[in-house]
């Protein structure tokens, strides 16, 4: 099983992939495959996987979120992302458990990383949110979620946060969790 039709991929990361992950063996060896031929030395550059994060959002500046959802997937932080980790960012923010992908989210969100999330960390990520919204799109947008600026203000208001606050983790995915109006101050899905 595995290694035969996995090539370079090793058993030890395949089974932890198949672990921890909605993808089949076969889809992983496929994935490989096409992971090997655009990196060839098994790892994705920032500007690289800004390129494909792009190609996902063509009506819009994706640029800086998916500089944000680089740096919290490289999680040894050499610059790169191997197999691993670009299969695990995959599927956290494809497919995951809710749980698991606000443990994510709240990653994104800390660009510090020091364990809590500021009013500025929030404001930076949502900017970069917002920028991959097609103009069109914002123009529909409820007035107090149509700039950048009032979806941090509303998000803190939710929390009930003086201006210089902090978030911790578990208070931030519990309230996320409890109100789904919040869950999509975080996020953008383009419209089908």
């Amino acid at each position: 099983m595995g290694n035969s039709k996995s090539g370079a991929l090793s058993k030890e990361i395949l089974e932890d992939l198949k672990l921890n992950t909605k993808y089949s063996e076969d889809e992983l060896c496929k994935w490989y495959e096409s992971f090997q031929k655009q990196c060839p030395d098994g790892r994705i550059s920032r500007a690289e996987f800004e390129k494909i994060y792009g190609n996902f959002f063509p009506n819009s500046d994706p640029k800086g979120y998916a500089r944000h959802v680089f740096r919290s997937f490289d999680t040894n932080d050499d610059g790169t992302l191997d197999f691993r980790e670009y299969i695990i960012a995959l599927h956290l923010t494809s497919s995951g458990k809710t749980n698991l992908k606000l443990e994510w989210a709240f990653s994104l969100f800390d660009v510090d990383r020091n364990g809590e999330i500021s009013k500025n960390e929030v404001l930076e990520i949502i900017t970069a949110i917002f920028k991959m919204i097609p103009p069109e799109e914002q123009k529909t947008l409820a007035e107090d979620e149509n700039t950048p600026q009032k979806r941090a203000d509303k998000l803190w208001q939710y929390f009930k946060k003086e201006e210089n606050d902090k978030i911790a983790e578990g208070e931030f995915i519990s309230g996320v969790m409890k109100n789904e109006a919040i869950m999509k101050l975080i996020q953008y899905e383009p419209k089908k």
